[in-house]
């Protein structure tokens, strides 16, 4: 079973995050709050881990305060990110 790479909020809003790969091989974070806010953040780690970046999204978009919660598990797992967009 693969990686799941797109997240959305169980609790019935409209907050989704997920993680891409550029075409530069870079890893990206996006979110969206389906209303207004879309932010980007590109992962600074040079070789990250899929699957802990996977682990973060999920418990981050799963909670009420999604993204001090995803800086928090980022934070947790030493995943570098900087601000893109947004």
């Amino acid at each position: 079973m693969g990686l799941q790479s797109t997240f959305h909020a169980p609790h019935g809003g409209a907050d989704f995050l997920g993680w891409r790969k550029t075409r530069t091989g870079t890893t990206e974070i996006v979110y969206d709050d389906g209303v207004t806010r879309r932010m980007i953040w590109r992962v600074a780690s040079t070789d990250p881990s899929e699957a802990r970046i996977s682990e973060a999204l999920r418990v981050a978009v799963g909670s009420l305060r999604v993204i001090p919660t995803l800086y928090d598990e980022l934070k947790k797992r030493a995943i570098a990110i900087e601000r893109v967009a947004g």
